[in-house]
């Protein structure tokens, strides 16, 4: 029997910094996520203040086994600027996260939002895991990127998270086209996020570079009562005015096209 610890991927809610969301952690989360939670004591976190106020929340469900103050949280490794991300000192970098594991304890991975290790640098460690021997518990919990293609109603049989698009307008706009030329080509729903406070630039740009006839889904506030995902094709969004379409720019959103 093996002596190491396991690495659980707690999924964390969808509502963090969206003002007055924050509710009950059952209603998003199951009671099983919740109690796993509360009984560990050693985290790798993409964020460290946003895990605490995690915890905190967990506390007030299910008593924490570990108090927070005495709790271990270490933040996932940054890639120096210019360096691989795989590099030898980066390796090291990631295995050293896992040392709790290795001497017999489990370890919770946990990101700022959402599943772990997805659209998330969490994944580095996963392997990690996997290559020294650990074994990975994946908890299941809200998926912002899965959510709004569930509500697009675009091509849920194949798809494609393509993450952030270029900031260039230039750029961007070339990016857009390729997408929407692979969308076409595959019949594959194109996803991607943007910075809360940019939603409206990317919403100008996919207006400006998609076809009329290009099928575009915006996601916003998901598992929040404020939430929504509203599905039309580019020629009827640019019929709406900015204050029709409501895009906030405090809120994540998932913007989804299918040529």
């Amino acid at each position: 029997m093996s002596s190491k610890g396991k690495l659980y991927l707690v999924p964390n809610t969808l509502d963090f910094g969206i003002e007055g969301a924050g509710g009950e952690l059952r209603e998003v989360l199951p009671q099983q996520v919740i109690e796993i939670a509360a009984r560990l004591g050693h985290w790798a976190a993409e964020n460290a203040k946003t895990t605490r106020a995690f915890l905190k929340r967990v506390d007030a469900t299910v008593p924490l086994a570990v108090p927070l103050q005495q709790q271990d949280i270490k933040e996932l490794p940054r890639a120096p600027k210019g360096r691989a991300s795989d590099s030898a000192d980066q390796n090291a970098a990631w295995t050293a996260l896992l040392a709790p594991a290795l001497a017999g304890q489990d370890l919770g991975l946990i990101s700022e939002a959402g599943l772990p290790a997805i659209a998330d640098p969490g994944a580095l460690l996963v392997a990690a895991a996997h290559a020294a021997g650990i074994q990975v518990v994946p908890l299941s919990g809200p998926s912002s990127l899965l959510m709004a293609l569930a509500a697009s109603g675009l091509n849920g049989q194949s798809f494609a998270f393509v993450g952030y698009l270029p900031v260039d307008a230039a750029a961007r706009t070339a990016r857009i086209r390729e997408l929407e030329a692979v969308s076409a080509r595959q019949h594959q729903t194109q996803l991607m996020i943007e910075t809360p406070y940019r939603n409206g630039a990317l919403l100008q740009a996919l207006l400006a570079a998609l076809k009329p006839q290009t099928r575009l889904s915006i996601s916003c506030g998901l598992s929040v009562p404020q939430g929504w995902t509203r599905s039309a094709t580019v020629a009827q969004w640019r019929k709406l005015a900015g204050d029709q379409v409501g895009l906030p720019d405090k809120i994540p959103a998932v913007f989804a096209l299918l040529a």
